[in-house]
């Protein structure tokens, strides 16, 4: 089954009378278990794509299915109480909580559940453990370099267990050592704990851990690049 399959959307934002076409008529499918990269120019439509599977916007029309569900068909309450569940975010910049430990923002996920505190507490510690932050888990972002703030981050992103993660530029705000330890878990957590990833990049070299590469131009997809020969991730040969 695909854990994603997006049919025939338009996107179109109205900007007073003028309208703005930002998909035009997209489909895209991705097997459960695979890492997809989306890559184009500014302003092609990648982060909005990435937006509609994850459920934060919606289609103009078409249909957006994700793990099953087509979430065309759900009202606001049950999206997000579905998004909780389902999706696994990571952003550019972080997003995490000044004032909490790495720990409590691991944690924040997991408040949505009817988990006990103590349950919450030990998957948030197991998640820190997979990005190799269990150290670290009573710093506070502050104390933390860009890295170790990405990987608090996907330790947040991964601590529901989603069926898919969602990826905006992960690396893009971190030197070149930094984004390659953050590729490397991604790959990790695709091979080793089969989650689908699709991420959104700019750079080559980020895409090519990835098994196919989707090139978006205009709201169009225009080229495919496949790759299932990538390597594993370093140190873990």
């Amino acid at each position: 089954m695909a854990a994603v399959d997006v049919q025939s959307v338009r996107k179109i934002y109205k900007r007073d009378s003028q309208e703005i076409v930002v998909l035009d008529g997209l489909s895209l499918e991705v097997p459960e278990g695979e890492f997809v990269a989306l890559m184009g120019p500014s302003g092609s439509g990648k982060t909005t794509l990435l937006n509609l599977i994850a459920g934060i916007d919606r289609p103009t029309s078409g249909k957006v299915i994700v793990s099953g569900t087509d979430l065309t068909t759900l009202s606001e309450g049950p999206l997000a109480k579905w998004r909780s569940r389902n999706i696994g975010f990571i952003f550019q910049f972080y997003n995490l909580i000044p004032v909490l430990t790495a720990v409590e923002n691991v944690e924040l996920p997991l408040l949505l559940t009817k988990l006990p505190r103590k349950q919450r507490r030990e998957r948030a510690m197991t998640a820190l453990k997979i990005v190799g932050l269990a150290d670290r888990s009573h710093h506070y972002p502050r104390q933390l370099s860009g890295g170790q703030e990405q990987r608090v981050a996907i330790a947040r992103a991964v601590v529901a267990d989603p069926a898919v993660l969602v990826a905006d530029e992960p690396t893009g705000d971190l030197d070149a050592k930094s984004a390659e330890e953050i590729l490397n878990l991604l790959q990790t957590l695709n091979s080793d704990f089969k989650k689908t990833i699709v991420m959104v990049t700019h750079d080559p070299r980020a895409a090519c851990r990835a098994h196919i590469e989707r090139h978006l131009d205009k709201g169009v997809l225009m080229t495919t690049v496949e790759r299932h020969d990538v390597a594993a991730p370093v140190g873990a040969r």
